[in-house]
């Protein structure tokens, strides 16, 4: 039984472990053609290793496992394999967790990003007309910063003169799609402006932000409403 027992872990589960984690790195790297050479290589020595093993037993009756005078090839057997495996689960984790995980903080960050500039978009206070334009403008490209400063000051001349005041809240904003370097964002919201001598009027707005990264940051590219009332 104990004989068994090692030739099962040191004969048999160690070189199939090592093969797995290779064909594991393989699917997570997306099998690029370095590692397909470098991978059959390996698992072709593996292999050749195996068959060695076994014929070795047959003739002398005594395997990897089983050899009492052989501790230290045992030991380097274990230790490929394992070294294989970490391997495996440090590629498996770069490459398919830390990805997801970056994903989800972009995602988390342009929803944020594009909430807060459509909620500034729509919004105006007459004592401080310029206040939403700043707040909506930091989070911009400088490019489309300056192009919104320039749309939004006649808007802003004119309301201030009729003394209107508007506010937005986000109902619901979602990711439209996303990538390493842009993004675009649907966001809903509840607008209310008010007219004195008039009751406020509600209105749903509904934009489309665009976002690109630069430099690590993500920056509102493009500001444009999706439907109108």
């Amino acid at each position: 039984m104990r004989n068994r027992l090692r030739v099962l872990a040191f004969d048999v589960a160690a070189p199939l472990a090592a093969i797995a984690a290779l064909i594991y790195i393989g699917v997570a790297l997306g099998w690029p053609l370095w590692w397909v050479s470098l991978a059959s290589v390996l698992c072709l020595l593996i292999v050749e290793g195996v068959i060695v093993n076994a014929v070795l037993a047959r003739r002398d009756g005594v395997t990897v496992g089983t050899d009492d005078d052989g501790p230290v090839l045992r030991l380097a057997v274990v230790g490929l394999a394992a070294v294989a495996l970490v391997a495996a689960v440090v590629i498996g984790y770069t490459q398919w967790t830390v990805p997801d995980r970056a994903m989800d903080e972009d995602s988390a960050e342009v929803v944020g990003i594009a909430s807060s500039v459509a909620e500034a978009s729509a919004t105006f206070t007459p004592s401080s007309p310029t206040a939403a334009i700043d707040r909506a403008t930091a989070l911009m490209s400088p490019d489309r910063a300056d192009k919104y400063k320039t749309e939004f000051a006649a808007v802003a001349q004119q309301l201030t003169k009729k003394n209107v005041s508007a506010s937005a809240a986000t109902i619901s904003a979602g990711v439209e799609a996303i990538g390493p370097q842009n993004a675009s964002v649907a966001v809903v919201m509840r607008g209310t402006q008010n007219v004195p001598g008039q009751p406020p009027d509600t209105a749903v707005l509904a934009l489309r932000i665009t976002l690109a990264k630069d430099s690590g940051r993500w920056l509102v590219d493009d500001v444009t409403p999706i439907n109108s009332r």
